[in-house]
C-alpha cells in the first residue's frame, strides 16, 4: 500500500490529494493512566502503517540514545513526545496530534497525558473525538486515571470505546489475565452507561496485534486494533437528522449578495427549505448552499449537512448577525436563560457561584454565571457530593444562569449546541468546558433583586393589614 501511494505522489499528485479527499476522517484519542504506554501505541502505529519518513526515523534513532526507555530498540513514543520535558521525563504533558492514512480512512489522534494534573489537557483532546482508546497495563488492570479518563470520554459524548490492554508480552500473552482485566472494566462502564466497549489485547512495544495479528496470541479471533479502527462505524458520531447553523460571518461583499457564513452544528438543509432565524424568530427560505472550494470560484449545491462549512442566502431580507442561529422552521430548539449543565473546571482559580463569566456557545457570547453547584462527582468512585466551589480538573452539575436566552441542545443531541466554552471577562483565559444537559426547573425571575425586595415587602404590609386577626407579619407566615 505504501509503495503504492508512493508511486501515485510521484506520478500525479491530485489524483492522490482527490483520493485523499473523499475518505472518511476519524479523530480518535489515546487515554489512560501514566506508563500504559500510549505514545508507544502510537508510534506503533505510524511506523507499522509506513507513515513514517526516513529522515522521521533517523531523528528517532538518534534521540532513543538519548532519551529513549526501550534499551538499544527504537523509542517510537519520541514521536509524539515532543517536549523536552515529556522527553526527560518519559511523559506526555500537552496534546499532541498526528496524522496517518489507510485505504479506507484518514486518521487525526490525539495522544492525551496520563497525569491527573494534566487531566484538562486530556478533556481539551476529548472535545473533538469520535472515539476513544483507553489504555490498560496488562500489569495493573483497571487504574484511578481509567476510570477518569473513561468518566470523562462518555461525559463528552464519545460513543465508540476500544479498550487496549497493552504490554500483553509482560505477562506472557496470557489470556486469563486479559479476560479478567475485561471483566473488571465492564462493570465500571456499566456503572458510568459506556455501552459495547471493544477490547483488544496489543503489546505496542513489540508490535502484537495493533497492525497485523499476533502469532503469540491465538486465542484471540478478533481482528487487530488498527483493523477496528477502519472498520468501525462513523454514522452515528455526528446528528444529521436536527439542522444548526451557528452564523459566524456575514459575507456582504457587494450589494447584491448577503451570505451567512458557518459550520453546520447537526443535520441537513437543502435549496428551498424554509428556516428560522433565532432568537429573533424570523422565517425564509434557503436561496442558494454554496461551498467553499480550492478554486477561486466556490460551489453552489444543492443539499449540505454537518459537519460541512457552508454560506447560505435566503429568498428574504432578513437581519441575522454573528452569534445568531439558523434553524429549519419544522424543528426549532428550545429557548432558554437557565440550564442545568456539566462542567469540568480547567483553571488554578476556584470557580465561585455568583461570579460573572464569559460563556461562549459556538459563535455565540453571552454573560453568565453559575448560581449553584447541584453536586460535584468523585469520578473514582462516582459519588455525588456537595461543594460551594470548583477546583482544578473538577467535574460538577450546575445551574448556569445566563443574562439573556440562548437557543440549544442538549449535548447529547448535538454537540455544537450543547457545549460551551468559560472565559474570564478580564483576561479572557479559558477557564472551563461545559456540557448543556437542559432547561433548568428554576425559571428565571423577569424582575431585579431590588424589585423584587421591593414587591416583597409590599405584599407583606397587605398582609400584616388585612389578617391582622392571625398574627401573621408576612407572606410566609401566611402561607405556613
Amino acid at each position: 500500500m505504501a509503495v503504492e501511494q508512493n508511486n501515485l505522489i510521484a506520478s500525479d499528485i491530485e489524483a492522490y490529494l482527490k483520493q485523499h479527499e473523499n475518505k472518511e476522517l476519524l479523530r480518535f484519542i489515546t487515554c489512560g493512566s501514566v506508563d500504559d504506554g500510549k505514545s508507544t501505541l502510537i508510534g506503533r502505529l505510524l511506523h507499522d502503517s509506513k507513515m513514517i519518513f526516513e529522515d522521521q526515523l533517523a531523528a528517532i534513532n538518534s534521540d532513543s540514545k538519548k532519551h529513549g526507555t526501550t534499551g538499544d530498540n527504537v523509542d517510537l513514543a519520541l514521536l509524539v513526545d515532543g517536549l523536552q520535558s515529556e522527553r526527560e521525563q518519559g511523559i506526555t504533558i500537552d496534546v499532541a496530534y498526528r496524522f496517518f492514512a489507510t485505504d479506507k480512512r484518514k486518521f487525526i489522534i490525539a495522544d492525551t497525558p496520563g497525569h491527573e494534573q494534566y487531566t484538562r489537557n486530556m478533556a481539551t483532546g476529548a472535545s473533538t473525538a469520535d472515539l476513544a482508546i483507553i489504555l490498560i497495563d496488562a500489569r495493573y488492570g483497571v487504574q484511578t486515571q481509567t476510570r477518569r479518563h473513561s468518566f470523562i470520554t462518555n461525559l463528552l459524548g464519545i460513543k465508540h470505546i476500544v479498550v487496549a490492554v497493552n504490554k500483553m508480552d509482560l505477562v506472557d500473552f496470557s489470556e486469563q489475565r486479559f479476560n479478567e482485566i475485561k471483566e473488571q472494566y465492564q462493570a465500571f462502564a456499566e456503572e458510568v452507561g459506556i455501552s459495547k466497549p471493544v477490547f483488544v489485547p496489543v503489546s505496542a512495544l513489540t508490535g502484537d496485534n495493533v497492525v497485523n495479528a499476533s502469532a503469540n496470541m491465538p486465542w484471540n479471533t478478533d481482528a487487530p486494533l488498527m483493523e477496528q479502527l477502519d472498520t468501525i462505524p462513523l454514522e452515528d458520531t455526528v446528528n444529521l437528522e436536527s439542522f444548526r447553523l451557528p452564523v459566524q460571518y456575514v459575507n456582504r461583499p457587494h450589494l447584491d449578495f448577503r451570505g451567512f457564513c458557518g459550520t453546520i452544528a447537526g443535520g441537513s438543509i437543502k435549496t428551498g427549505d424554509q428556516v428560522t432565524v433565532l432568537p429573533s424568530n424570523k422565517t425564509s427560505t434557503v436561496k442558494q448552499i454554496i461551498q467553499p472550494s480550492t478554486d477561486e470560484q466556490s460551489m453552489v449545491i444543492n443539499e449540505a449537512y454537518a459537519p460541512m462549512a457552508i454560506t447560505l442566502t435566503l429568498d428574504d431580507e432578513v437581519d441575522i448577525s454573528r452569534g445568531d442561529m439558523i434553524v429549519k422552521t419544522a424543528d426549532i430548539p428550545e429557548v432558554a436563560d437557565q440550564l442545568d449543565v456539566m462542567l469540568v473546571w480547567m483553571n488554578e482559580a476556584a470557580m465561585n457561584t455568583g461570579v460573572d463569566y464569559l460563556i461562549k456557545r459556538a459563535s455565540n457570547v453571552v454573560p453568565g454565571r453559575f448560581e449553584q453547584i447541584s453536586h460535584k462527582i468523585d469520578v473514582n468512585t462516582l459519588e455525588k457530593m456537595e461543594a460551594s466551589e470548583l477546583q482544578l480538573n473538577e467535574i460538577a452539575q450546575c445551574r448556569l444562569s445566563l443574562k439573556q436566552a440562548i437557543a440549544f441542545d442538549a449535548y447529547a443531541d448535538v454537540k455544537g449546541t450543547g457545549s460551551f466554552i468559560v472565559i474570564d471577562k478580564y483576561t479572557h483565559a479559558t477557564l472551563a468546558a461545559g456540557m448543556i444537559q437542559g432547561k433548568s426547573n428554576i425559571e428565571a425571575k423577569n424582575i431585579s433583586t431590588k424589585e423584587y425586595s421591593a414587591f416583597e415587602k409590599d405584599l407583606n404590609a397587605l398582609v400584616r393589614q388585612h389578617f391582622p386577626e392571625w398574627g401573621c407579619q408576612s407572606i410566609d407566615d401566611l402561607l405556613s
